[in-house]
């Protein structure tokens, strides 16, 4: 299934995180040097712009008034040379090369590989595409189980944009002020990228109508919210490992920072002032240098991505499809987590879904994909694949995973392909051999969407403790999140959310409102954790 992020939609339209930069260079950890050195300023306010350490070469021009935009789809602004052009952005430290070791491996031994090398599971489509740098062979073992992303209590939550910190509240004026015109943002954002660092152009898709939005709108994101780091630190620190496979090194976060804020200035030139300037630039610094940090540990522990050979195509209705894939090398992850994967058919372009099932024996990872209208990836994946077929598997990453040292009930909400990962919990809390109360709600438009349903009321079957309630939109005349509450009380249990962005919003409000407290509701979309926890 599409994962429960907002970054999950495969028509880009929703936004958040999915895919900043595609695999074109190796992967590489940045030269030592010292943070914050400034390049020196060309002429005038404009300053050089950012470069890595040991490239020396002249500022490149800003793009004149008739240097069309990149193909980012319909244009409505065309980038302004005659704007001055903000400050450099602070280049962020490389992160020192540190090993972290899994805590699934008690030997301090470790065995280094090539990463991913070219063999029989290797496709033509991907035989170019270089491999990462060394990195110890990816653990048989468990990954760390990090702590879930929750949002801040009451007590601890940062109080609105007029009690923040004072960069927060500078940052939120900014974003009211771009919000009427976002899509002149978006444009003027990639022409400066794409006109002052045309190098970075060929690592994006070659359709940015997909891409568009989606950088843009993770940085204003974590920005906005630079306050909330309970939150915003787990998801930059996956968005830093995930985006390993895309190639992005430490360089690149200078060029993407500079450019973020040059599109700002130019359309927030009503509030913009040198304060609102200075703390957009110490709120990007801190958010890549997180993800640089994790990047670069992430990178002694795992390849960048494993390459999968799909073992069965299994169709449940006409546009959903379980797909069951071997990876190349041991992929550890957890239940509920979920991965991104790339097809041969479109290359660069990643989607996320969740793992169906808890860790298998046999190493075998399965996902439910549904074909969205103008869905290229899950199209491809569910109508074209076949058994045979090579993919591409990101790193795995999530939160929505089981607390096995309670004894709470789990109350496990799934709507539609969102099912996956609520069956994955279903079999990890089996296989842990625990007896903990598990109420699980199935949601669906029509009794037709109800695909894994057999699955679900097998498994109730076999277990005395599980239980599975099928809710119909069409036949109970109520949303899955209204029906959830009318079984409530559910103050005793820890809630899964897994579905569309809509149904998470919806369900942590109706969660909230039969007594769970925020702090045991687990889901994975981060404008939703971030919303709630403002």
């Amino acid at each position: 299934m599409d994962a429960p992020t907002t970054t999950s939609a495969d028509n880009g339209t929703s936004g958040g995180g999915g895919g900043w930069f595609t695999p074109r260079k190796n992967p590489t950890t940045a030269p030592d040097s010292d943070a914050g050195t400034a390049d020196r300023p060309a002429e005038g306010r404009r300053p050089a712009a950012i470069r890595p350490v040991g490239r020396p070469g002249a500022a490149p021009e800003a793009p004149a008034a008739d240097t069309p935009a990149p193909p980012t789809g319909p244009s409505t602004g065309e980038p302004d040379q005659g704007r001055e052009i903000p400050e450099a952005i602070p280049r962020p430290a490389p992160a020192a090369a540190q090993h972290v070791p899994s805590p699934a491996v008690s030997s301090p031994a470790t065995v280094t590989s090539p990463g991913p090398v070219p063999t029989a599971l290797t496709p033509a489509p991907f035989a170019s595409t270089l491999a990462p740098p060394p990195t110890a062979a990816p653990e048989a073992g468990v990954p760390d189980q990090r702590p879930s992303p929750v949002p801040p209590t009451a007590e601890t939550t940062a109080a609105p944009a007029a009690a923040g910190s004072p960069d927060a509240v500078l940052i939120r004026r900014a974003m009211a002020e771009v919000a009427p015109v976002s899509d002149k943002v978006t444009s003027y954002f990639y022409a400066l990228l794409f006109v002052r660092h045309p190098d970075l152009r060929s690592l994006f898709p070659a359709a940015m109508d997909t891409q568009r939005d989606r950088l843009l709108r993770a940085l204003l994101t974590a920005a906005e919210h630079i306050d909330n780091k309970d939150v915003l630190v787990d998801y930059l620190q996956n968005l830093g490992r995930g985006h390993r496979k895309y190639g992005t090194r430490a360089e690149h976060y200078p060029a993407v920072g500079e450019c973020l804020i040059g599109a700002l200035c130019k359309y927030a030139a009503g509030v913009w002032s040198p304060e609102m300037e200075a703390a957009w630039v110490r709120a990007y610094t801190t958010i890549s240098q997180v993800m640089i940090d994790a990047a670069a540990a992430d990178e002694l522990r795992a390849p960048a991505w494993w390459y999968a050979e799909i073992v069965s195509h299994d169709m449940r209705t006409p546009d959903v499809a379980v797909v069951t894939v071997r990876p190349d090398q041991p992929y550890p992850f957890l239940a509920g987590q979920y991965t991104s994967l790339e097809t041969p058919w479109w290359p660069r372009i990643w989607r996320h879904y969740s793992f169906a099932s808890a860790p298998r024996s046999d190493g075998l990872l399965s996902f439910h994909v549904k074909a969205v209208p103008a869905g290229w990836v899950s199209n491809a994946l569910v109508h074209r694949a076949r058994p045979g077929d090579i993919i591409r598997l990101g790193p795995p990453a999530g939160s929505m995973t089981v607390d096995h040292t309670t004894d709470s009930g789990l109350l496990c909400v799934g709507g539609g392909t969102g099912i996956a990962p609520i069956k994955a919990l279903v079999e990890d809390v089996a296989e842990h051999g625990e007896r903990r109360s598990v109420e699980v709600f199935y949601g669906a438009r029509t009794d037709h969407d109800l695909y894994d349903i057999d699955t679900m009321l097998r498994l109730q079957q076999t277990h005395p403790w599980l239980s599975v309630r099928a809710i119909i939109d069409q036949q109970a005349h109520q949303q899955l999140p209204d029906a959830v509450r009318a079984y409530g009380p559910w103050n005793e249990f820890d809630a899964y959310l897994s579905g569309p962005p809509g149904m998470i919003r919806s369900g942590v409000n109706a969660l909230r409102d039969s007594g769970i407290p925020s702090d045991r509701i687990r889901h994975d979309s981060v404008e939703e954790l971030v919303a709630a926890g403002s």
